[in-house]
């Protein structure tokens, strides 16, 4: 008895190989989701053909009531085919706002299922999880991000305030202080390389910093990225 009740369950870890699958097992459990969808999405504006994958599969998923909540980071509030997605998911009752920086992509499905990304390479292998902890924690983790990110509401509201300004600098410039890159700030927050060196730049001519060494210094010795304030966006 123990052994067929074993076999009829499902592997609480589960390899997908290969985009063809990976969307097959997506819209499967999308398609099976009954209570609340949860997604996080780093890595600013999405292509527009997933986009119109995911807009057909999400409209289905709220035209049943299921409660959606999506996080994004700060940069696709430029992204125009990413905004026309947020547009029409919010107008059929999805939840979706944004952080300065998301810590991973993953998607989970009435908190019994999530999937995460093997490696960084989108799209060639994702882990189907099943075991309750590890989804529980993806939710938690959801959850804690959710209560600090931003709302978006195309049709009511700036979709830049300053305050994502303000939150998006102070990231960068924290990342100048522990010694990154622009590449590697670039590509953690989902942003181009000359939108993260033009910040910097801004804050140099305002510290009267020679140099990055010198600007790391006066960033660290000035107090200006202490508490919840930032070193201001003009």
């Amino acid at each position: 008895m123990y052994t067929d009740a074993r076999s009829a369950e499902q592997p609480p870890l589960t390899l997908l190989t290969g985009g063809e699958l990976i969307s097959k097992a997506l819209t499967a459990a999308v398609d099976g989701c009954r209570h609340e969808l949860l997604t996080a999405q780093p890595g600013g504006g999405r292509a527009p053909q997933m986009l119109s994958e995911a807009l057909e599969r999400d409209l289905r998923l709220l035209s049943r009531d299921v409660r959606q909540r999506t996080i994004y980071q700060h940069t696709v509030r430029s992204h125009r085919a990413t905004l026309s997605y947020i547009e029409q998911v919010t107008a059929a009752g999805a939840e979706v706002r944004t952080l300065a920086e998301v810590f991973e992509r993953f998607i989970i499905c009435d908190q019994k299922v999530a999937f995460i990304p093997v490696s960084e390479e989108r799209g060639s292998a994702a882990l189907e999880i099943r075991h309750p902890a590890l989804v529980r924690f993806l939710a938690q983790s959801f959850n804690n991000a959710w209560a600090r990110s931003i709302p978006v509401h195309p049709d009511t509201s700036p979709l830049r305030p300053p305050s994502i300004t303000s939150d998006v600098q102070r990231t960068i410039l924290l990342a100048v202080v522990s010694g990154e890159t622009d590449d590697s700030i670039a590509r953690r927050l989902g942003m181009s390389r000359r939108s993260v060196a033009e910040h910097i730049r801004k804050v140099s001519l305002r510290l009267e910093s020679s140099s990055r060494a010198q600007l790391g210094y006066l960033l660290a010795a000035s107090g200006l990225l202490e508490g919840d304030g930032a070193a201001g966006a003009d």
